[in-house]
């Protein structure tokens, strides 16, 4: 399975490479008080935690754990104007391009001393402007395919048909500033939709980035609140709340300290592992494991994957000679206490190559060379 990436994005000053350094744990992005101080886009490969590994571990007896990762990438603000050149424009637009998904960091705290880039904090403005610089940008991509495809279809060519078709539709849909994503459309073009590569139509995960205070109730946030009420409206948008500034902080205590520290806040866990959570769960990944003496190990793979799939994940032979996958659900072997025990149960079974892998499922592959 190709990796798969979530991009980072929101105006100048809203906390963006802050999260970014706390996410993968690194000083990487230069977080600064002024706009564009990430110039070239900051890729960093995160860990999905996931309390599963720890009770594996110990079935399994080994002391070598290491967890699935996604990549972040941290792009540099995005200003009104972007799609016609503003700031670092089109440069910035096409790193949101290559992205699966993204994560837009909105600023709801209020701080004199952090400058925003429009004047007073104004969150749901804020997102306004970056999806109009997407739909605009989606505007000049579609109506560049629709020409294309329009010389195309004078030699009666089907595909070329249907994509005029949609991206008539599409483009016009655009034009009364609605997003790709907002498009209704048939199963056959959501497939089609998708080869249009367009900005608007990745899913969003909304990351409001509160002030320290906040942290134990912040519904009580009157920021918090609008973003949640606009895109609980929406299809494919999710939202977290995060502190970025104790994110950052905690990268600099233990494990026990960190715990201390958030436990002083009244919250019990890190808004980083929610976020990081959330943007797996919104790329449509899942995760299963393989267990043994020599390690524990968690696989990405993207919910619907048949056997064989999942098998070529951890390498494309497994997927060429795959014969049986030998699974046990991570409840029933936690249960069970062991591979034998939940065999003896009844819980470990044999699985052919129709069989499509859930969340949590424990396998050992069987494979000709």
């Amino acid at each position: 399975m190709a990796k798969t990436q979530a991009g980072i994005v929101g105006l100048p000053n809203v906390g963006k490479s802050t999260l970014f350094n706390a996410l993968t744990r690194s000083r990487k992005a230069e977080a600064a008080n002024y706009p564009f101080c990430t110039i070239e886009p900051n890729v960093g490969v995160v860990l999905v935690p996931d309390e599963r590994m720890q009770k594996l571990q110990v079935i399994a007896g080994t002391k070598v754990v290491i967890p699935a990762t996604i990549d972040i990438v941290d792009i540099a603000g995005l200003v009104a104007g972007a799609s016609k050149g503003e700031g670092k424009g089109n440069d910035f637009l096409s790193n949101i391009r290559e992205c699966d998904a993204i994560i837009h960091v909105v600023r709801c705290f209020d701080n004199d001393d952090i400058v925003h880039s429009m004047g007073k904090v104004d969150p749901i403005r804020d997102i306004e402007v970056i999806e109009t610089e997407l739909i605009l940008a989606d505007i000049q991509s579609a109506e560049q395919q629709l020409d294309r495809n329009q010389k195309k279809v004078r030699s009666q060519d089907k595909d070329a048909i249907a994509n005029v078709e949609l991206l008539a539709r599409l483009v016009k849909h655009l034009n009364e500033n609605q997003p790709a994503s907002a498009l209704e459309v048939s199963d056959d073009e959501r497939a089609r939709l998708k080869t249009y590569n367009l900005l608007s139509s990745k899913k969003v995960l909304f990351a409001c980035n509160v002030a320290e205070g906040d942290l134990a109730d912040p519904s009580k946030n009157p920021h918090v609140a609008a973003v949640a009420a606009l895109i609980g409206k929406r299809h494919g948008c999710e939202h977290v709340v995060i502190c970025a500034q104790v994110e950052a902080e905690l990268c600099d205590l233990s494990p026990a300290e960190a715990t201390e520290f958030l436990q002083s806040l009244g919250v019990t866990d890190s808004g980083v592992s929610s976020l990081i959570r959330g943007a797996y769960h919104l790329l449509g990944l899942a995760t299963y494991f393989t267990a043994g003496e020599k390690e524990v190990r968690a696989w990405t793979f993207r919910s619907g994957m048949t056997a064989p799939q999942c098998a070529a994940v951890i390498h494309t032979d497994f997927e060429k000679g795959f014969v049986k996958a030998e699974i046990v659900s991570y409840e029933d072997l936690v249960k069970n206490g062991s591979v034998a025990a939940a065999r003896d149960a009844g819980r470990y079974r044999l699985e052919g190559k129709s069989y499509l892998f859930k969340d949590g499922d424990v396998a050992l592959f069987r494979f000709t060379d």
